[in-house]
């Protein structure tokens, strides 16, 4: 965010954050509730599909951040906060004037789908909403976050193999922690799971066995970069919205990083492939990444 073309400070930034936040829980009650939630993978192309998503006239975005982060480690904050995050009613109210379509709202925050915690609290606390999920080739995904999270500086050990062999003592009983104390937050389990966050037909049944097989759609990532416009047509078809204008694709989030040694990536690759066969049972149909 600029004024004439100077960046602005953090600090005004946080001080117009809190004043958005503080405007949002006074009118709490008169606001939506989400439609639908992006809720993984990370790394898998949430980003780019929330923004595509937005850019549907009928499709109001979250007020103050893509990502709200409640049902994984904003549960504390109560859901008068978790609602003050959305449009106004009114707002929704006058779209639908305008287009004679309800309008959406939704959210894109990739840790609920791995977080232990997150899917029974969506099914408990929004019963009709639906979710969409994207899933990438398992073995790229972790580099990728590997590379994202020693970026924002959430891993110091930059060597991805180190981070991988570190993994299981970093994690080891933090979802169980979890479980015990839900006001708990693991900094490793959201920040230093790549493997594990990799094993995605574990996640995708613990949704499943929350809300039901009928309101989770699954996005094949390539699918979805290589050929946008079908991905995006099915999304809008299970959200049940017309397709109105047609949106820009584009990737967001890349990171550049060197190529993976060959001898890393077979091995990975093995250890992903029972998981992906299940996965394929799940879905009816091979993921891109095995074809």
């Amino acid at each position: 965010m600029k004024i004439a073309g100077r960046p602005i400070p953090r600090r005004v930034k946080r001080v117009a954050l809190t004043a958005s936040e503080l405007t949002g829980q006074l009118t709490r009650n008169a606001r939506m509730l989400p439609d639908f939630l992006i809720v993984g993978a990370q790394r898998s192309g949430t980003t780019s599909m929330y923004k595509t998503l937005s850019q549907h006239p009928a499709v109001l975005k979250a007020v103050l951040r893509k990502g709200v982060h409640y049902f994984d480690v904003g549960y504390t904050n109560g859901p008068g906060w978790y609602r003050a995050q959305f449009p106004l009613q009114y707002t929704a109210t006058r779209t639908q004037r305008a287009l004679g379509v309800r309008p959406l709202t939704g959210e894109s925050s990739p840790y609920y789908m791995f977080h232990p915690l997150a899917a029974e609290r969506i099914a408990r606390d929004l019963p009709s909403v639906r979710l969409i999920v994207l899933l990438r080739d398992p073995v790229e995904r972790a580099y990728s976050a590997h590379t994202h999270e020693v970026a924002r500086g959430y891993d110091l050990e930059k060597s991805f193999e180190r981070a991988l062999e570190l993994e299981e003592e970093r994690t080891r009983g933090e979802a169980e922690r979890i479980i015990a104390d839900p006001t708990y937050n693991s900094h490793s389990l959201q920040h230093q799971s790549y493997v594990a966050r990799g094993r995605y037909v574990e996640q995708i049944e613990r949704l499943e066995r929350a809300v039901g097989r009928d309101r989770i759609h699954v996005v094949d990532s390539q699918d979805f970069f290589e050929k946008p416009e079908p991905a995006y047509r099915e999304v809008l078809s299970y959200l049940g919205l017309p397709e109105l204008g047609s949106p820009d694709f584009e990737q967001h989030n890349a990171r550049p990083r060197s190529p993976m040694s060959d001898s890393l990536r077979t091995r990975l690759d093995e250890y992903f492939l029972p998981y992906d066969e299940r996965l394929a049972g799940w879905l009816g149909a091979t993921p891109s990444w095995r074809r």
